[in-house]
């Protein structure tokens, strides 16, 4: 869980940088329910398959992604960031709160594969909570990558805590439940 630099193979050699970095697609895109569910979604193959049955429809690279909508069966992606069964995250408060993708995901826009940049570990995760106001941005900052905190960060954070009442748990109950 705290293996930073962790990038196992995956079944489809899929750039982030080439989507979320060239082409500038929103993590949104895939992950369609970030914002509203606990857990970040795996994006299904009819996802990649609205873009690739007009781009790329024919390259080597996408037949794992051509078999899989042809049987039906999802492609098996390996998960890259994880925490432990006795931890709960919820994707979906930490973006309406205002932390970034990039904060705990890193600038996966510009990895061409994509691997565990922060060690997801207790400490790291509380060090945070209690001082969240460095990672928070406005809603449409999100999944800004390369993101740099304005000169004025302090105040916009400050701004963002009070409107928002963003008080993140310190207890042990907030994130073992």
């Amino acid at each position: 869980y705290t293996d930073v630099g962790y990038r196992p193979k995956q079944p489809v050699s899929y750039s982030h940088k080439l989507h979320a970095g060239d082409l500038g697609m929103d993590c949104r895109y895939c992950h369609t329910r970030v914002e509203e569910a606990p857990h970040a979604n795996v994006p299904s193959t009819q996802t990649c398959m609205n873009c690739h049955t007009l781009i790329g429809s024919d390259s080597d690279k996408l037949l794992a992604v051509r078999e899989s909508w042809a049987t039906g069966d999802p492609i098996q992606w390996v998960r890259i960031h994880k925490l432990p069964d006795y931890a709960y995250f919820d994707h979906s408060a930490h973006l309406k709160a205002g932390v970034g993708c990039e904060s705990c995901h890193g600038n996966v826009a510009a990895m061409e594969v994509v691997e565990q940049k922060e060690p997801l570990s207790m400490s790291w995760c509380l060090d945070c909570h209690r001082n969240p106001g460095p990672h928070l941005r406005s809603q449409d900052e999100l999944t800004k990558m390369n993101w740099t905190p304005p000169t004025n960060q302090s105040k916009i954070a400050q701004q963002l805590i009070n409107e928002k009442q963003i008080t993140p748990p310190l207890d042990c109950s907030g994130c073992h439940r």
